[in-house]
């Protein structure tokens, strides 16, 4: 089976001149609520942050382009800025106080620990930072209730999984500890009536076309293995997975890499 994947990663906006970040409050059209469509996908604001998200695709070029077009359309609209795929950015304490109080307020839906089945507990967000995520949407069906006790058992299945061949192996190239302090640990995800949201990745893997593809082929790969019966989950010991990303230990990660996973790019 094909799985259909998605995407909607975040991106923080930066004056090219100061290499400051700022508020991308009101800078484009489009709101949780309210996405602003696009070729390929939409765009929004979030938070402080820019959000796009993608047109579900069902083979590796389909996923790049949609990813890679997006966020080109997205970085035409704010010509007098750049837009940076960095997990973490830090503003300006006298700035950040004189933002906008709504584009400073966190979290919205609840998301979910697959190895407790229980919400993760809401984020703080009173320090002049934000983080960026690179969550990806795994779709296998459609109109289920996302909170039936069978499906939510499939997606904390999925989830589990690719936390072994994404969540660990994104280590390697993604060691930064203050986003997981916040978002993104273990086992975060939300059930969909298509499939799941899997919420564990940053942004980094935005940064170049072969990280784009190489997310895709590995989603893509954990997911058929896991239809097949092969749970690398059981393999590597459920208690360490989330220990080591929880806790950004990127030497162990070097340890969970199943056999045949697609190799990491060399640049990452």
């Amino acid at each position: 089976m094909t799985y259909l994947i998605g995407a909607d990663p975040e991106v923080f906006v930066q004056d090219p001149i100061t290499k400051m970040f700022v508020s991308a409050f009101n800078l484009v059209p489009g709101d949780k609520a309210n996405p602003f469509k696009v070729p390929l996908g939409a765009v929004q604001v979030d938070g402080m942050a820019l959000e796009f998200n993608i047109d579900p695709a069902s083979t590796r070029d389909e996923f790049v382009r949609n990813i890679t077009g997006v966020y080109h359309e997205l970085q035409q609209m704010v010509p007098h800025y750049n837009l940076v795929a960095t997990p973490v950015a830090h503003f300006n304490q006298e700035y950040f106080d004189q933002c906008d109080p709504s584009s400073k307020i966190l979290g919205c839906d609840p998301d979910y620990n697959a190895y407790t089945g229980r919400p993760n507990s809401p984020p703080q967000g009173n320090k002049p930072m934000r983080t960026a995520a690179g969550h990806i949407h795994i779709g296998w069906t459609q109109g289920a209730d996302p909170f039936d006790p069978l499906h939510f058992a499939d997606c904390m299945a999925v989830v589990k999984q690719l936390d072994v061949a994404l969540g660990l192996q994104s280590l390697k190239f993604d060691p930064d500890s203050t986003r997981r302090s916040m978002y993104g640990k273990a086992g975060a995800f939300r059930p969909k009536s298509y499939g799941v949201e899997y919420r564990v990745l940053s942004n980094v893997w935005l940064q170049s076309v072969e990280m784009i593809g190489w997310v895709y082929d590995t989603a893509q790969y954990a997911l058929q293995s896991l239809e097949r019966g092969n749970k690398f989950y059981d393999t590597w010991n459920e208690a360490n997975i989330a220990r080591i990303i929880d806790n950004s230990i990127t030497r162990d990660a070097h340890y969970y890499t199943p056999r045949d996973l697609p190799p990491l790019p060399k640049a990452a």
